[in-house]
């Protein structure tokens, strides 16, 4: 078990779930772990959540609703997240690129919006499933 600083108990428990899981979690299959350990109600799974988004030890993947720890100890979680997603196997990994990053903080588009946040998924085969 990792302990992180500043965790409520709560969001110790579901980081460590998260954490320990070899893909991204949805609420209810965290919710489902965690019951037998005192968390029972919907409502402090996606507190514990949000918190743990918040503070960038977590990751939301938009697309599946689900959740994964954060693999790089640099990162800008609040403001971008990247990753990579297998449409074959479904595998999930944090892109860490600085040359993307770096174009897209100074990205603005045609009307001129400067963007503060970004949260992108790139779709693809991953080489395991592309060498099948």
């Amino acid at each position: 078990m990792q302990k992180q600083q500043n965790l409520s108990k709560n969001q110790q428990i579901i980081f460590d779930i998260i954490h320990n899981s070899s893909e991204p979690l949805k609420a209810y299959s965290i919710l489902f772990n965690v019951q037998k350990k005192g968390i029972k109600a919907p409502l402090q799974v996606y507190r514990a959540l949000d918190k743990l988004v918040e503070l960038g030890k977590i990751h939301k993947i938009e697309s599946r609703n689900a959740f994964i720890a954060c693999q790089n100890s640099s990162c800008q979680i609040s403001k971008a997240t990247a990753f990579s997603i297998c449409e074959s196997c479904e595998q999930v990994s944090e892109i860490s690129n600085t040359k993307l990053s770096k174009y897209l903080s100074n990205f603005t588009d045609e009307a001129g919006m400067k963007y503060n946040k970004y949260n992108l998924e790139f779709f693809g085969l991953c080489k395991k499933c592309k060498s099948k």
